[in-house]
């Protein structure tokens, strides 16, 4: 059983759970897997309630007269007995009544019973609601195993990612055999990705047709959720942005061209259905930002964007299994940075960065920038060995009024320092982490005259 880093934000809350939680995100995440197993963890007596599975639900949600009348009838419903005080209450796949999410501060002030939900899509179904309720829902995403839980199947200690830890903070270099390991596991990751279903397939088989099927099911799924979550006349155009992920990745400059679609097309006229599907999840979006300089939000241009898929193992998957071969044999001849970029991509949005990239025609492209300790970081993801050329990043680094301080260029090769640049492993993108930042005394007492 694979431990996941999202537990400890909901053991968090059920050790305090003042407000109903909402885990979403991606389909196949192993949303339910995990809640199910946190509450059975913490000796929580619950029932389950699968919108989905028990569509009545929902026409009993929408129907009761009273907050007593709810109750009364779940409770009528429930294969357990619900205790006030003492049960904790579990609905599952809640995007088919997006609407509990608006009546759950009525059943939270209520008090009989603590609440937890989940479902997919509900960026998409969240963003459409009339009401939110605020200060009634804690919100969490869940997204697939980043590289750092997919090593937990090849039993790789504490100890050692501690070390790797150690040495990503103070930029020295892993040791020869470590490091060896460890990018043949990430090779391996590439292929298998971090869908729970897939790396599961992985772990008890390790048949990489087996784990293939699971993402072609996976994907096959996603296509079903456009045609019912969404209006009749956006739903080819989904499927088709979707299947278009791979292809426009492998490009150039890997920007997600409009035109692709069709020539005379113009992206306002589409636009929602890009926001569809990165709320979703199911896609992730980097911004082309038009000043590398805090705050990034502020230089987004909207229009021009990366587009890349949320697992790299179904990424790996669509390119086909000679693609596949090829990595595991690390052949040369395969373009890998579309596929190390999409695994950044992955690993920095499960980590809580916002993606962004730039490029100008005078300084060039920067595959990603993000928002480090107050500043901005530049990221170059390079899968050959030429690694050390990169033009753009040394402009950038080199103009005074950007004033960054570090970059980091991933790579297939040990840690190495050059003046402000860090020659990093691939692999330790997992420690690229969001620090607390802390403001200091801002209490109203501070301020008083």
């Amino acid at each position: 059983m694979l431990a996941r880093k999202i537990e400890k934000e909901i053991n968090d809350w059920i050790a305090s759970p003042d407000k109903a939680l909402l885990v979403y995100g991606v389909r196949q995440a192993g949303k339910t897997f995990i809640i199910r197993k946190c509450l059975q963890d913490n000796g929580c007596d619950f029932v389950e309630f699968n919108l989905i599975r028990q569509p009545e639900i929902a026409a009993l949600l929408d129907g009761a007269s009273s907050i007593d009348d709810m109750i009364l009838k779940l409770s009528l419903i429930s294969e357990k007995k619900m205790v006030p005080g003492q049960t904790w209450i579990f609905f599952d796949e809640i995007q088919r009544y997006r609407e509990i999410v608006t009546k759950i501060k009525f059943l939270v002030e209520d008090g009989r019973f603590r609440y937890i939900m989940s479902g997919s899509l509900l960026g998409v179904e969240i963003a459409n609601l009339k009401s939110a309720p605020v200060g009634y829902l804690k919100s969490v995403t869940m997204y697939p195993l980043d590289f750092e839980e997919f090593l937990q199947i090849f039993d790789v200690s504490k100890a050692v990612i501690s070390m790797l830890s150690k040495c990503y903070e103070e930029r020295i270099p892993v040791d020869d055999l470590i490091h060896k390991k460890i990018m043949e596991m990430f090779n391996l990751y590439l292929l298998v990705g971090g869908m729970p279903a897939a790396v599961e397939k992985y772990r008890t088989t390790g048949d990489m047709n087996a784990v293939m099927d699971e993402h072609l099911s996976i994907v096959e799924q996603y296509k079903l959720d456009f045609t019912q979550y969404e209006e009749d006349n956006h739903r080819l155009v989904l499927t088709h942005i979707y299947e278009m992920i791979p292809a426009e990745l492998n490009e150039k400059n890997k920007r997600f061209m409009i035109a692709d679609i069709r020539k005379d097309l113009r992206f306002d006229r589409i636009q929602d259905s890009f926001v569809w599907l990165w709320k979703a999840g199911v896609a992730l979006p980097a911004f082309n930002v038009t000043e590398p300089t805090v705050p990034l939000m502020l230089n987004e241009k909207s229009s021009l964007f990366k587009l890349f898929l949320s697992d790299v193992g179904i990424l790996t998957t669509l390119y086909g299994k000679a693609a596949k071969l090829k990595i595991l044999n690390k052949e040369q001849d395969i373009n890998k940075g579309a596929i190390y970029e999409n695994l950044v991509a992955q690993e920095l949005a499960a980590h809580g960065f916002s993606l962004y990239y730039y490029n100008s025609k005078k300084m060039g492209e920067l595959d990603f920038l993000i928002e480090l300790d107050e500043q901005i970081l530049p990221i170059e993801v390079k899968s050959g060995k030429n690694y050390e050329k990169h033009s753009a990043l040394t402009q950038v680094l080199s103009k005074d009024t950007y004033h960054m301080e570090n970059a980091v260029v991933f790579t297939n090769e040990n840690v190495n320092n050059k003046g402000k640049i860090s020659y990093l492993p691939i692999y330790m993108v997992m420690f690229l982490k969001e620090k607390e930042i802390k403001f200091g005394d801002l209490s109203v007492d501070r301020f008083r005259i």
